[in-house]
């Protein structure tokens, strides 16, 4: 893992590499606070006076952003007067975004469009008005939770992510120091296979972060005054866009340390042993282990949530509902107020200015039915999370103690949230609902501590009990969320038969109900080696696996959680 002083060396590499190619887009400052002027400042000098910056207000209008119509001017000259967005005064220079963790899917959707185009679309008087806005953006990130972030939309169009949560401003970072840039030749083949290996191996699965890194490799490259690519740089951009990106480990054949080598002799030294040992190996090797060295500190956290998804704005949080009267502003559109809908009387004005002319003189401001606006507000269904926990004997007392310590720690994180948690325990020759949706965490507490284990395992049985009251607290306008921990090895039929075959078949059965009904799910396979049994009923789920074989509780509860946020 990179120090502090590493991190911040990083983000002012980054904003000189930006700004050789602006291409790249921009980059994702999380936390440090004073530190993230430094990397503006850095990205700043290294662009021409010309270029423009602006910040871009946390509750900017979309007449502000695209540009529209000036209603103050408008109405006080009684004709349409035109006003130019912001996104169009910051092109050829760099948008600042503070508090990007905070923006909204339909702001960041339109930044993503702007983005990708690199031109505004308007609508004005009836025309559709076209300008260039080509920019960088740096997108400050205050989120202080694991899931507040920048939104995914935006954040995969800025090539680097750089997390200074843990520098300081007594950091001292050294300066990068640039060479007069050259023109770089195009990339060989071995640098393109390098680049697509490493996104390969970590499960970068987007083909734009393979295209970023190759930018960045180039720039690099030019940074250092090469005219071409060489091992350092490619390892850099590595490190720089695609290990952020990180949805996996490597897989490795075998887990084991592997045997000492055996001390050299002197024939081995004699045949050039020594030139063997300074060998670097393939460039795939080289970059893949500059990519594993920057991996972010909660990698285990990110490969459980699935980088390429978008997380919610809460831990626990229950699904985006519309509303009409309360919850989060999220615009306005056009409607009649009424049946309690409110009336947005800033966005009826807009829309009705542009038109006064064709509608006669007069005082006042002709309004039309089509004028009208109403507001929208988005709510959040309460969260249940329900625990189905496999206490039979095949899950070992360890393990068990283990998923007690994780389930615990998860019942204090919904309790914190105010979302309901409920706890199904499975052993013996059925499942049991020991603790029914509650925000107490006293209760949950001690229904944990009194769970016994030893048995069989009838798994069907503990995910059908988990399903109905799943189902139930749907019916009641709550969104469920299942988290299974167990081994996947079920033994107990549905009907308590001890035959494994049906056993098998009713677990898979089960599995796929809660599949069918569209119920949000976690696997975790708390066995020592998990097998393909637990795979297969978490693909029949619909579910998130999580193979955990050697995780302590905490470390299953970060996974756990970051899960239930993807």
């Amino acid at each position: 893992m990179n120090a502090p002083g590493d991190a911040l060396h990083d983000a002012l590499i980054a904003a000189r590499l930006c700004a050789i190619d602006p291409g790249l887009g921009g980059m994702v400052l999380r936390g440090g606070d004073a530190v993230r002027d430094l990397v503006i400042a850095e990205l700043r000098g290294a662009l021409s006076d010309a270029a423009p910056m602006r910040r871009m207000p946390p509750h900017i209008d979309d007449g502000r952003l695209l540009g529209g119509i000036d209603l103050t001017a408008t109405l006080a000259l009684g004709r349409s007067v035109a006003r130019t967005g912001l996104l169009a005064e910051v092109d050829r220079g760099v948008l600042v975004v503070p508090m990007a963790e905070r923006l909204s899917d339909a702001l960041a959707g339109r930044l993503a469009a702007v983005i990708d185009t690199g031109e505004l679309v308007v609508e004005r008087d009836g025309a559709t008005l076209r300008g260039p806005a080509r920019f960088m953006t740096v997108a400050l990130d205050d989120g202080v939770e694991p899931d507040e972030r920048t939104p995914a939309g935006l954040a995969e169009r800025l090539a680097f992510w750089v997390d200074l949560t843990d520098v300081r401003a007594t950091d001292i970072a050294p300066q990068p120091s640039a060479a007069s840039q050259r023109s770089v030749q195009a990339a060989s083949a071995e640098v393109l296979q390098a680049l697509a290996a490493t996104a390969g191996a970590l499960g970068v699965d987007s083909a734009r972060a393979s295209l970023f890194a190759l930018r960045a490799a180039r720039a690099a490259a030019a940074f250092a005054g090469r005219d071409v690519i060489v091992d350092e740089d490619v390892a850099l951009a590595a490190r720089l866009v695609l290990a952020p990106r990180a949805t996996r480990l490597p897989q490795t054949e075998d887990q084991t340390a592997p045997e000492p080598p055996p001390p050299p002799s002197d024939s081995d030294n004699d045949m050039g042993g020594e030139d063997e040992q300074s060998d670097p190996g393939p460039l795939e090797d080289v970059v893949l282990a500059a990519a594993l060295a920057a991996l972010p500190p909660d990698v285990l956290a990110r490969i459980a949530a699935g980088r390429g998804r978008r997380v919610t704005r809460a831990s626990g949080a229950g699904e985006r509902r519309k509303s009409g009267t309360r919850g989060r502003p999220m615009g306005a559109r056009a409607g009649v107020p009424g049946g309690g809908l409110r009336l947005s009387l800033i966005d009826t004005l807009r829309a009705a200015a542009p038109w006064q002319a064709l509608r006669g003189g007069g005082a006042g401001v002709k309004i039309r039915r089509d004028d009208l606006r109403i507001r929208r507000f988005e709510t959040r269904a309460e969260a249940v999370t329900i625990f189905a926990v496999d206490a039979s004997g095949s899950s070992a007392l360890a393990r068990l103690a283990e998923a007690k310590g994780a389930v615990e720690l998860l019942l204090a994180e919904a309790y914190v949230k105010r979302a309901q948690v409920a706890l199904v325990a499975f052993r013996g020759r059925s499942a049991e609902l020991l603790l029914p949706p509650t925000r107490s965490l006293a209760r949950a507490r001690r229904s944990l501590a009194e769970l016994p284990g030893g048995g069989g395992t009838p798994l069907a049985a503990g995910l059908n009990a988990a399903r109905e009251l799943a189902e139930t607290a749907r019916g009641r306008g709550r969104t469920p969320f299942i988290v299974v921990l167990t081994d996947g090895r079920a033994n107990i039929a549905g009907d308590g038969s001890a035959i494994r075959a049906v056993a098998e078949a009713d677990a898979t059965a089960a599995a796929r109900a809660i599949g069918a009904a569209g119920i949000a799910a976690a696997f975790v396979d708390i066995s020592a080696r998990p097998r393909a049994e637990g795979a297969a009923l978490a693909a029949a789920m619909r579910a998130r696996y999580l193979p955990l074989p050697r995780a302590d509780a905490i470390a299953m509860h970060a996974a756990v959680s970051a899960a239930q946020r993807g």
